[in-house]
């Protein structure tokens, strides 16, 4: 049996343990025994308590198995996976880290690796179904919406932070990197909200966030792509008030003879109001807009909270993403060697394919729809 290790026992990481446990012989390491704790004895995981920035412990941690998952904040991420790759492990990551992936390539394929990064829902599954269809034709546009939100709406936030909250407050300070024209532009974390309207769902917001990452150079001949976050009317303006008062800063500041950055105190406050509580429902939305010269192929996800199994909806679109590509490179499917973000998956047909039936045999759906340019002129 195929040996699995996960690195990160939050919301995501063990539903991608727990979910990969049905067919392979996994493990699960953390610093924290509490989080731990929630995935034994209930599941067949084997827990492992490890400090996973030691860059020798986690070397000798991941030796004796056939595939690493990264599933850490992304301040740990990219060393993270330097490290994963030095030992010689394939692996699939998660991680919303701010560095280049692409950095890593060249001693990823040295050392005869598979790196599959940024493969959760958004980055992720949006990147798979642009990879798909930019290996099949010429694409012109691509959008993303994208969000996690909990559906009971609690003022003032209005969010509960479905993933990890320090990568939530990364989404709302790093530049974002689009491309416009056929050009690359760089546009402020926040900016340009606009209205947008779901079934079933009703009115959001989508704001700009960096989150088309590799898709700017993978796909750089695109001459349109942006990604944008969706949260409840009110959030962005929110959360720009707190990144112009300075109080996402990184840059620490001196009170009473204590040096602190703002960032830390802000995240100690927040974090705690962020914090889904047991059983509290989230869901996840997403539509992804690829423009051809021809139609419009529009994917639209809204999954929701497993109520059978408690767990979070942004759990399952991410997790389930991660394990059906940690599935294909186990079973020998997806050889491609180096660094390979989500859209060079998306780029092989079968894997394409085989991504969108494990998601739908988890109830995972996506539905695609195609508009005709003929048709979108008459409506």
């Amino acid at each position: 049996m195929k040996k699995v290790i996960v690195l990160g026992a939050g919301l995501i990481g063990k539903t991608i343990a727990i979910d990969l446990s049905r067919k392979y012989d996994v493990s699960c390491a953390d610093i924290q025994m509490c989080a731990l704790e929630a995935l034994s004895p209930k599941f067949n995981v084997t827990v492992i308590p490890c400090d996973l920035r030691d860059k020798i412990a986690l070397n000798a941690l991941v030796k004796d198995y056939d595939l690493v998952i990264g599933a850490v904040p992304g301040f740990m991420g990219f060393e993270i996976l330097k490290t994963v790759i030095e030992a010689g492990k394939n692996v699939v990551d998660i991680s919303f880290f701010p560095e280049n992936p692409f950095e890593l390539d060249a001693l990823a394929k040295k050392n005869n690796v598979i790196a599959v990064t940024d493969c959760g829902v958004a980055p992720g599954l949006c990147n798979i179904f642009a990879g798909y269809h930019h290996a099949q034709e010429k694409i012109i546009g691509y959008e993303c919406l994208v969000g996690g939100l909990p559906v009971v709406r609690e003022w003032p936030f209005e969010y509960k932070a479905v993933f990890s909250p320090a990568d939530v407050i990364e989404e709302y300070t790093r530049p974002a990197n689009y491309v416009e024209n056929g050009k690359p532009v760089v546009k402020e974390a926040l900016s340009e909200i606009e209205k947008v309207v779901f079934n079933e769902i009703g009115e959001l917001e989508a704001f700009n966030t960096d989150g088309l990452r590799t898709l700017a150079h993978t796909m750089s001949e695109v001459p349109n792509m942006k990604e944008k976050t969706l949260r409840y009317a009110g959030h962005a303006g929110l959360m720009k008030i707190f990144h112009e008062t300075g109080l996402f800063s990184k840059t620490p500041v001196e009170i009473k003879g204590v040096s602190i950055t703002p960032l830390e105190f802000t995240s100690k406050l927040l974090f705690p109001k962020w914090k889904l509580k047991p059983g509290e429902e989230d869901f996840t939305i997403m539509r992804v807009t690829i423009e051809t010269e021809k139609e419009n192929i529009i994917y639209t996800l809204l999954d929701r909270f497993d109520k059978t199994t408690n767990t979070t909806s942004m759990a399952r679109t991410t997790g389930y993403t991660c394990t059906a590509v940690a599935g294909l490179i186990l079973e020998g499917k997806y050889l491609r060697k180096g660094i390979s973000p989500s859209e060079f998956v998306g780029e092989e047909k079968n894997c394409y394919e085989d991504v969108m039936k494990y998601l739908g045999e988890r109830n995972v759906v996506c539905k695609k729809e195609v508009i005709t340019k003929k048709e979108l002129v008459t409506i």
